[in-house]
């Protein structure tokens, strides 16, 4: 069984690669690194280590890489005999990978009939739908006709957390203990995916926003405040006086969502809450600030994690007031090497954070919101 996977970087190398090689998939990998493509097409394996206190490690088998500009011819031939598509790019990449797999799926329709799943493991909600948008944008109205009832856009929630490493293997790669890969089952084409480790659920949304609610509000929130503050890493911040209060704040915020939206339990839910502020406080892991806050233009989006949980809150007269503060920190992240952070940036010095979040943000000037992340600048002073 084939696997491609698109996306040869951390996340790919540390987390979806190995549970799919686990699972008996042969996994080549799709990237536009030269070094690393031809780093795995040198050897048939890599090694994983675990950030915790064993350093347990251990070896993965994968088949070969592809360059997704170079080997293109290749790529469109490995789509028609893949089993599995999967993807680890980033949210803002999924719409360059449209014309190369539309073009494979226009050759696979004519070799074969089998179905095919494509699971974009990105930290967004739903992912693989939003690559069916853009590669249906790719096809004519015949071919996707064809190609709908073959081809399966199976959504899916992931949470590992792998900071940014430097190793004299380009192969190498640190990620934590931990991991969770949730998957709509009702989505999948064909038979069902036999993946190690991979939860399937019927209703996907409530562990997507479980997720995106917890752990990357969360993990912003540490980064912005502790970028704010002056702290280098997650770990430092979640320990700082200043910044754990405000994470536990917001969490307790979104837990409030989360448990009237979808009915959680209110232990359980807490309970789970406390182990993601244990994975921040993982030792083994030196997760950068600045990693983490990177794409805040993204981050404080409509339907990301800061501003959706923040109306829906307010649309049940719940005022999100920690959540405020955390996008005030946001605005505050200044970054030469982020474009997005120097573009709001720029637009802050003329223009105040209600007109950004307006921008940005999609709120109106008179949102309820606005005027709170407004009044939090008294709590970062």
């Amino acid at each position: 069984m084939l696997a491609l996977h698109f996306g040869a970087g951390n996340i790919g190398r540390g987390f979806i690669a190995p549970l799919l090689a686990q699972s008996g998939y042969d996994v080549c990998f799709v990237d536009v690194n030269q070094e690393i493509i031809e780093a795995l097409n040198t050897r048939t394996s890599y090694e994983v280590r675990l950030a915790a206190s064993q350093q347990e490690t251990f070896t993965v088998q994968h088949q070969a890489g592809l360059h997704s500009i170079n080997d293109q011819q290749a790529l469109i031939t490995a789509i028609t005999k893949a089993s599995l598509i999967t993807t680890a790019v980033g949210p803002n990449v999924l719409k360059n990978l449209a014309p190369l797999i539309a073009e494979g799926l226009r050759a696979r329709v004519k070799v074969t009939k089998t179905a095919l799943n494509i699971i974009a493991c990105e930290n967004m909600i739903n992912g693989s739908s939003t690559l069916k948008n853009y590669l249906w944008q790719q096809l004519a109205d015949d071919e996707k006709l064809a190609l709908d009832p073959l081809i399966g856009f199976v959504n899916s929630a992931v949470d590992r957390i792998v900071p940014l490493q430097s190793h004299e293997d380009v192969l190498f790669v640190e990620v934590e203990p931990f991991y969770e890969w949730v998957i709509n089952a009702t989505e999948v084409k064909g038979d069902r995916l036999e993946i190690a480790g991979v939860t399937y659920v019927d209703d996907l949304l409530p562990f997507i926003e479980r997720k995106l609610f917890t752990v990357n509000t969360g993990h912003a929130t540490c980064a912005y405040l502790g970028h704010y503050y002056g702290l280098k890493t997650i770990k430092e911040a979640i320990n700082d006086a200043r910044v754990r209060p405000i994470v536990q704040g917001v969490l307790q915020e979104t837990g409030q969502l989360l448990q009237k939206k979808y009915g959680f339990e209110a232990t359980t839910h807490q309970a789970y809450v406390d182990k993601i502020i244990k994975r921040f406080e993982n030792e083994h892991i030196v997760d950068e600030t600045h990693r983490v806050a990177r794409s805040p233009l993204r981050k404080i989006s409509a339907n990301e994690r800061f501003i959706k949980p923040a109306t829906e809150l307010l649309a049940l007269s719940i005022a999100p007031k920690q959540l405020a503060i955390a996008v005030l920190a946001a605005t505050k992240y200044a970054n030469q090497d982020d474009p997005e952070a120097v573009e709001l940036q720029s637009f802050l010095k003329t223009h105040s954070i209600a007109e950004a979040l307006t921008k940005y943000s999609g709120l109106k000037p008179d949102n309820k919101f606005c005027e709170l992340v407004v009044q939090a600048m008294q709590a970062l002073k």
